[in-house]
């Protein structure tokens, strides 16, 4: 260790120390200040950890949370980054309040924010990277989907020896030629027939020939059984594969991993490709699919994606968005929900969510009806607030929800939940709006203190 590295770390540690002492926690800045003071801190943290990294669009936060549970089953120490810090200096954070484990070398799995890659690479020669999905998301810091996804191989060239675990029916991930092995994961539920994407879908051009892309079938946005019909290009053969599906509600999902039953303790059938890829990273570590189905059966919530708090006498439950895909794919898996429920929408627009609010504009809230009536009559009530209200209340109010109850100040919507009329509220919320909304329910002893960011 070098004289200024042992600095940058002894100053990480100690100010992490005192702010989870006598602050109310924080996960970057003290690995903001430790790679000021060494900016290759990283490589002297990361040095004795076989560190797995868990990237792309919509997916990451669950799917690293579900892998960890997968590994822990077999390994005793696995460090990882819960709080969804995903930059540079909260990966460094991260290594800088990780106890010093005996025994067996340690792994590492962390969630990875696609432009950080790069910063991540430079240093650490992970051993595999997990790849869930590319969606257009936040264009103001990404640009298209094909200019995120560069920015992920830019980092993993770095590292052309690592396993890449991929999302094999995204088309993307199969349309650079790398020298990493390779093992890809996906659906193969239903028969085989011939069909195009719906209009508006993004990343459906063949990358050999540019041609329209057809599926056999498809699961949600771009992904599914995709082949060229000009050129041959197709899907690869899966390692791991979804082969049937259960009952789905919002807090369950059932399904056959490979032939065998699994189960999650958690709705949408986007999810269910989180798990497949967490199962599909402890297999390319050897654990048992019998250790894989008692990890997932662990009801311990992850941070705003579908973890549920008692506000009063409601279920409030808490759900990140940030794009259309998802958006849209949370909005099916709610109208799942068998009983009366409230709809909640927070909107912000700061950097972490993305700064450009059009994209509520391709989230098909026309599905949500009219409250009380419509083809939706489950939904008794609306809401809508945040920094963006009068955004999202706009869109509602094209797709048919005229006067929801609005509330700008985000430490008032709490109140306003307690005087919606059902038991049970969905929160649909952009990250920052989701950050303070649980900064305000910590503050009335409703949650623990919030996370750190």
């Amino acid at each position: 260790m070098s004289l200024r590295s042992g600095v940058a770390t002894a100053v990480g540690k100690t100010s992490y120390w005192f702010l989870h002492t006598f602050m109310h926690g924080g996960s970057s800045l003290p690995g903001k200040l430790a790679t000021r003071i060494d900016p290759e801190i990283l490589k002297h943290l990361g040095q004795n950890y076989d560190v797995i990294v868990i990237t792309g669009t919509n997916g990451k936060t669950l799917t690293t949370a579900l892998t960890v549970r997968v590994l822990r089953e077999k390994y005793d120490h696995v460090l990882t980054n819960p709080t969804g810090s995903n930059m540079e200096q909260g990966i460094v954070g991260t290594f800088l309040h990780a106890k010093r484990s005996r025994g067996q070398r340690p792994l590492a799995v962390l969630e990875v924010d696609e432009a950080n890659v790069i910063k991540v690479t430079r240093y650490i020669k992970p051993i595999a990277f997990v790849f869930t999905n590319i969606f257009r998301d936040q264009m103001d810091r990404y640009g298209e989907i094909y200019t995120t996804y560069k920015k992920i191989i830019d980092g993993v060239r770095l590292a052309p020896e690592a396993t890449i675990i991929a999302n094999g029916d995204a088309q993307l991930f199969n349309s650079v030629d790398l020298p990493n092995p390779k093992i890809y994961y996906g659906f193969n539920h239903l028969p085989k027939g011939d069909m195009k994407a719906p209009t508006n879908t993004d990343g459906i051009l063949c990358p050999k020939c540019q041609h329209v892309l057809h599926y056999h079938f498809m699961t949600y946005g771009n992904l599914g059984d995709y082949f060229c019909p000009n050129c041959g290009f197709h899907r690869p053969e899966l390692n791991y594969a979804v082969t049937k599906l259960g009952a789905m509600t919002p807090t369950a999902s059932t399904f056959d991993l490979d032939g065998e039953p699994f189960k999650i303790g958690i709705g949408g059938l986007y999810n269910i490709y989180n798990a497949l890829a967490a199962y599909a990273v402890g297999r390319f570590l050897n654990v048992e699919p019998a250790q894989i189905r008692q990890a997932f059966t662990s009801d311990e919530r992850v941070f705003g994606r579908q973890e549920v708090v008692h506000v009063g006498d409601k279920d409030v439950t808490l759900i990140l968005i940030k794009n259309p895909v998802g958006v849209n794919q949370v909005i099916d898996m709610i109208l799942t929900e068998p009983e009366d429920f409230s709809f909640v929408g927070l909107l912000n627009a700061n950097y972490a969510d993305g700064i450009d609010t059009s994209w509520i504009w391709d989230g098909e809230f026309e599905k949500l009806g009219a409250a009380g009536t419509g083809e939706n009559p489950k939904i008794k009530a609306f809401l809508t607030g945040g920094e963006r209200y009068k955004d999202i209340t706009f869109r509602l109010k094209v797709a048919g929800i005229d006067q929801p109850m609005i509330e700008p100040d985000l430490t008032k919507v709490t109140a306003k939940i307690k005087e919606l009329p059902t038991k049970k509220v969905y929160v649909l919320a952009t990250y920052t709006a989701v950050l303070q909304l649980r900064k305000q329910l910590a503050s009335e002893g409703l949650i623990k203190e919030g996370m750190g960011a």
